[in-house]
């Protein structure tokens, strides 16, 4: 299996709506596809699919917003926000591709676009029952920030520090 993590294209939207649906219909936190979209447009460069054999398999929407606030679930996004902290929106693999190692690869992704991007934190609201994947990934709970009845009961807010990439020459030195 050949898998591809690239932006979202126009193409995409109507499968990643359907992935983010399945992903969250029993839920009662499907968005649609015009909110989603709105995510979208405030960083383009944050969001993105996974593309495996030619078939979206999953996506990632993340965008800038303040430490210690969430996106409200029945808003779009009026404007990006200027703040160092990425806010992960949505994390969604297919169904039938799950545990195989996806999800930590669309992180690892996300992970490696916010220190390009120049973020020092990435947050990001757990919910139903994520919160140990999460914390596996590097992620602490902040059980003080409050977050909206619409993410759900056991929905938890998080966040992890982006790590530094050592300078070549830094890099030299430990060896």
């Amino acid at each position: 299996m050949e898998d591809l993590v690239r932006g979202i294209t126009e193409a995409d939207w109507p499968r990643l709506a359907a992935l983010e649906s399945e992903a969250y219909a029993d839920l009662s936190l499907a968005e649609g596809e015009e909110l989603l979209r709105s995510r979208a447009r405030a960083s383009a460069g944050t969001c993105f699919v996974l593309d495996l054999d030619g078939r979206l398999a999953g996506y990632v929407l993340a965008l800038p917003y303040p430490r210690f606030h969430c996106p409200d679930l029945a808003r779009p996004e009026q404007a990006a926000h200027r703040t160092a902290n990425l806010h992960l929106h949505d994390l969604v693999v297919s169904a039938p591709l799950r545990r195989r190692g996806l999800g930590t690869r669309l992180v690892g992704h996300l992970t490696e676009a916010a220190r390009a991007g120049g973020f020092t934190t990435i947050s990001l609201v757990a919910v139903a029952g994520k919160e140990r994947f999460w914390h596996a990934n590097g992620y602490r709970a902040h059980r003080w920030t409050p977050v909206p009845a619409d993410y759900g009961g056991d929905a938890v807010y998080m966040s992890a520090q982006v790590p530094a990439v050592p300078r070549p020459h830094q890099a030299r030195e430990a060896v």
